[in-house]
């Protein structure tokens, strides 16, 4: 079972996460040739101002 943690800063829209869903599903399925009710992707969104970046808060980047 394909389990995607995908982990970003900031946030994204509904709409973007739907599509995000729809196409790591699609490339797992196509590529792996997992069957598409198997996969599991996960979003993590995190504050900016809770990541650093080369010594300083992405924030403020």
């Amino acid at each position: 079972m394909p389990y995607i943690h995908l982990r970003l800063a900031g946030e994204l829209s509904r709409e973007q996460k739907k599509q995000i869903v729809e196409e790591f599903t699609a490339t797992m399925e196509r590529v792996a040739n997992k069957p598409r009710e198997y996969v599991i992707v996960n979003i993590e969104e995190t504050k900016e101002e809770n990541w650093g970046w080369g010594g300083a808060m992405l924030d403020e980047v």
